[in-house]
């Protein structure tokens, strides 16, 4: 019997699956950077979701430690390399919010076209502002879409059904497969220059940071609008504010920040922008699926079995 650490919410089914296969699962949600260094004593596995920080002090003191299970797609939060220099494994579950994410993608495309937040808030706060939030169709409107891996294929696909032409950027996707969904892949300067609306569905990594910058926006379509609900810090937030308050774009849906959880940034002041804190994956069926995948990966590297969704394994 193993001992699996849990320090988040996860779904009971994949806390079900870790007793089933007969290891003891401690949960500990709340602890603080101290907590987990003195938790972690012993643990064979840790179980987590995107609050908790897997840093390089806490993998060496976790001298049983087999594996890290993240019960969601990024890995933000933990350290990769510090764990596979401690012979840790990393997983996550890659496929357990591509539907969740894409319709959250499509709910802050829509109610940024429409203004919808912003209607809203007026009207219950005793204004009937009819004429005031005249919004956009999508209809026969240009969608770029930067990053066209599971994600960005669901939204291309829920995008068509809305009419909407469809244009991407993604350096790792074969023009090939780009034609088989009928997209036409451009440069990024194009896409920007191109789009009436963009998304944004990829990895933070150093490549991506501040990937869309006041110099790629200051190319950008008149009135173009931005969805982000990827990951924060691909767009330069205070870029982007000044790109609507000062230069060409017209608005911004964005669910994700460069700090999180947060209460500040440029971009609250806009009414132009639509927000929403870190809703991507907030489904109950994403949040099921992740718990399950997570779970089913920690069961297998304590089980010595292949882990098919390792992302260090040698």
């Amino acid at each position: 019997m193993a001992r699996v650490l849990v320090t988040e919410k996860i779904a009971d089914k994949g806390l079900d699956l870790l007793r089933d296969a007969g290891h003891e699962v401690d949960v500990r949600i709340g602890l603080d950077a101290a907590g987990l260094i003195s938790a972690i004593a012993g643990a064979h596995a840790l179980l987590i979701r995107s609050a908790t920080i897997v840093t390089a002090d806490l993998l060496a003191a976790g001298t049983d430690l087999k594996i890290v299970g993240r019960a969601g797609i990024g890995l933000d939060n933990v350290d990769v390399d510090a764990a596979t220099e401690h012979n840790v494994l990393v997983a996550n579950a890659p496929f357990s919010n591509a539907v969740t994410a894409a319709e959250h993608t499509m709910a802050m495309l829509l109610a940024q076209a429409r203004n919808i937040a912003h209607a809203h808030a007026a009207l219950i706060e005793g204004r009937w502002e009819r004429s005031k939030w005249n919004g956009v169709e999508l209809a026969e409107k240009t969608l770029g879409i930067i990053g066209l891996g599971r994600i960005g294929g669901l939204v291309a696909a829920r995008a068509r059904a809305f009419d909407m032409e469809i244009i991407a950027f993604d350096p790792y996707v074969a023009p090939e497969r780009a034609a088989e969904m009928n997209i036409e892949l451009v440069d990024l300067e194009t896409l920007i220059s191109s789009s009436d609306f963009v998304t944004l569905h990829l990895a933070r990594t150093p490549d991506t940071l501040n990937l869309i910058n006041a110099e790629l926006l200051a190319k950008a379509k008149p009135g173009l609008r931005i969805v982000n609900v990827a990951r924060g810090g691909i767009i330069d937030e205070s870029a982007l504010a000044d790109a609507i308050s000062n230069g060409p774009v017209g608005g911004a849906a964005i669910d994700v920040f460069a700090e999180e959880p947060t209460t500040v940034s440029p971009l609250f002041l806009l009414p132009e922008v639509t927000v929403t804190p870190h809703l991507g994956a907030s489904t109950v069926e994403a949040q099921l699926k992740a718990g399950v995948q997570a779970a089913e990966q920690v069961v297998l590297a304590l089980a010595g079995e292949p882990v098919p969704f390792a992302v260090n394994a040698k």
